[in-house]
């Protein structure tokens, strides 16, 4: 029988009710609001951007029905109807004994490590992100990343590059395991391209950490993205649906915590689930200290309401495969320019490999930030650098760059918001950086905070700005 995947064109599974204008800008307005922004694309004003592909949390849109849910939501401060709704979908999901809200994922990070992390702790995982990064260290624990070997090149594509190397956990754990408060595996994993987890390589990390009495937490912000790779990728799982991977996702661990702004489908939210008592009991009290009573956590009833309906809207296999495919789309239209990308693409966003793009741009020029700027000034197109600015540093001795192993760029694609011909507009922009790289330059770094500098750090071109 032929149906929407039999043809080329890629069909939404919903319907636009309400819409929301896009303000048209000129390539000297765009350089000029560059310019004011310290060309830090974070500084930019939403008004003054045309296609926004900076992130996909919290910028997705919600269904009928969590608009609905919204309008239901019980904002009593203790023991809201909606918070009770909310921990009923996340324990059905999981499995998990203990859910705590939290205003977001970097809350729940904070609080996870706060009453499990320190000085000499190490807690290593496939690829931590920059709020994970940061809210380890910050305790002075140690995030070491561990990602398996064919997540070294971008160019090579496989099926599960987002997988933790074992070969390396397992004399980690030998030396050290009394260091070691738990790892962390991320569904999928961002830092390495949103690529996926493979089922086996969650059940054999989990057979090693027992080994060492080590518990295994999820960053399952996109564990819903994740569940349909390995439906798609993985031998014997073709059958199955994205709920019931996903419930076998989260069996292999002992909790998680999650950013609900991703597979959430929230604009706000996330929570930290556990079944370590201790560790729920200490995180509670942080959390009322810092975000909230326990039932709210910082977040209104109705934004409990809406992550409630969205963990289920996002196992819609329908919804799944649309997400994939629009990425993979995306993929696919930037390689035929000419330009490398992380092989495959993942779930969430498509990956430009920006130091193989710009070999004239050493990587202590950044780049990424380059290609991001280059991509906003000539085509509206705002991204977000994924390389030496988020992850280099300074060297306070030299005051010379130190970049990152990569420098890549990112196209985040919000969830039910832009349309085929939003992200045929942004491929032709790539193609036409592509045909002009050669002008792109470099970019230096004029001021930064002491952490997370990517977020409000000044910059200055070496050369043109862009093409």
């Amino acid at each position: 029988m032929i149906g929407p995947d039999s043809f080329h064109t890629i069909i939404e599974p919903f319907k636009i009710k309400t819409v929301e204008p896009i303000r048209m800008t000129s390539r000297d307005q765009r350089a000029t609001f560059l310019k004011e922004a310290g060309y830090n694309l974070f500084r930019l004003a939403s008004d003054n951007v045309l296609i926004d592909l900076l992130t996909d949390s919290g910028t997705g849109a919600m269904s009928s029905e969590q608009w609905a849910g919204m309008m239901r939501g019980d904002e009593a401060y203790a023991g809201s109807s909606s918070f009770f709704r909310f921990e009923n979908a996340i324990k059905e999901l999981t499995g998990f004994k203990h859910v705590i809200p939290t205003h977001q994922g970097r809350a729940a990070e904070r609080i996870l490590f706060s009453v499990t992390s320190g000085p000499g702790k190490v807690i290593p995982g496939n690829h931590h992100f920059d709020t994970t990064r940061a809210n380890i260290e910050v305790t002075g624990a140690e995030a070491l990343d561990l990602p398996c070997e064919e997540a070294a090149d971008p160019s090579q594509p496989a099926p599960f590059k987002g997988n933790i190397d074992l070969k390396r956990l397992e004399p980690l754990l030998q030396a050290r395991a009394r260091q070691v408060p738990m790892c962390i595996i991320t569904l999928t994993d961002n830092t390495g391209g949103g690529q996926p987890v493979s089922l086996r390589n969650l059940r054999d990390a989990r057979a090693l950490l027992n080994q060492h009495g080590v518990p295994l937490i999820l960053d399952a912000a996109r564990f819903a993205e994740n569940a349909m790779f390995i439906k798609m990728r993985e031998p014997g799982n073709a059958g199955r649906t994205p709920r019931e991977i996903a419930r076998e996702q989260f069996s292999y661990a002992d909790g998680c915590l999650m950013s609900a702004k991703k597979d959430g489908i929230a604009n706000i939210g996330g929570f930290l689930a556990l079944n370590n008592d201790n560790w729920a009991d200490n995180a509670r009290q942080l959390l009322i200290l810092t975000e909230g009573f326990t039932t709210y956590g910082g977040l209104a009833g109705r934004d409990l309401e809406a992550i409630a309906q969205g963990l289920e809207e996002v196992l819609h296999e329908d919804y799944l495969r649309y997400r994939l495919r629009s990425a993979e789309y995306l993929g696919a239209g930037i390689r035929d320019a000419g330009i490398p990308i992380v092989e495959p693409p993942g779930g969430h966003a498509v990956y430009i490999d920006a130091r193989a793009m710009l070999p004239h741009v050493p990587p202590e020029l950044l780049p990424g930030q380059a290609l991001s700027c280059a991509l906003y000034v000539e085509g509206g197109v705002r991204s977000i650098e994924v390389g030496s600015v988020m992850f280099g540093h300074t060297d306070p001795q030299t005051g010379q760059q130190v970049p990152a192993d990569k420098d890549l760029v990112r196209l985040a694609l919000p969830r039910r918001v832009y349309t085929q011909s939003h992200v045929d507009y942004v491929i032709e922009v790539a193609q036409f950086l592509a045909r002009n790289r050669a002008a792109i330059g470099g970019y230096r770094i004029m001021s930064e905070p002491a952490a997370l500098r990517h977020f409000t750090a000044v910059f200055e071109p070496i050369g043109p700005v862009t093409c």
